[in-house]
C-alpha cells in the first residue's frame, strides 16, 4: 500500500498552479514593460492543457473514481512546466509591436484571480487539518 502524506494531491496541485500563475505574471509583466519596444512580440506561457492532461492520467495507486474528482495522487503534475508561446504582430501597422495594454491587463487580472483562488484553496485544507488536529473544536 502506498503511503500518504501528511497532504493530499490537491495541495501539490495548487502549489503548481501557483508556481505556474508566478511565472505567467512575470511574462505579463514583461509584455507590459515592452508595450512601446518597436518590433515585440507578446508572449504567453501556456500550461492549462497541460495540467488537464497531468491529472487526467495520475500515476498514482489512487486514480479517481468519479470524472470530477482529483485524483489522490497528483504525480505528474510536477512536471508540468508550461511553454511560452510568442505572437507576432501581423497586421501590418505601425511598429511591428505585438502587444495590446488592454488585453494584457486583462489577463493580468485573471491570471491574479486564478492565483487568489489556488491560495484560498491551499488555507481550505490547511483550515481542515487544524480543524481535525483539535479534534474538532
Amino acid at each position: 500500500m502506498p503511503k500518504l502524506g501528511l497532504f493530499d494531491g490537491t495541495v501539490g496541485l495548487m502549489e503548481r498552479v501557483m508556481d505556474l500563475r508566478t511565472r505567467s505574471q512575470q511574462v505579463i509583466a514583461s509584455n507590459i514593460a515592452n508595450a512601446e519596444t518597436p518590433g515585440y512580440a507578446a508572449a504567453r506561457l501556456e500550461f492549462e492543457q497541460d495540467l488537464k492532461q497531468a491529472l487526467a492520467k495520475p500515476k498514482g495507486d489512487f486514480p479517481a473514481r468519479h470524472p470530477g474528482h482529483i485524483p489522490v495522487s497528483a504525480s505528474g503534475v510536477e512536471s508540468v512546466e508550461g511553454r511560452i508561446v510568442r505572437k507576432a504582430d501581423r497586421s501590418g501597422l505601425g511598429d511591428g509591436n505585438g502587444v495590446n495594454l488592454d488585453d494584457e491587463m486583462m489577463l493580468l487580472s485573471e491570471n491574479q484571480l486564478m492565483y487568489q483562488a489556488a491560495t484560498q484553496m491551499i488555507g481550505k485544507k490547511l483550515a481542515l487539518l487544524k480543524y481535525a488536529a483539535q479534534d474538532g473544536k
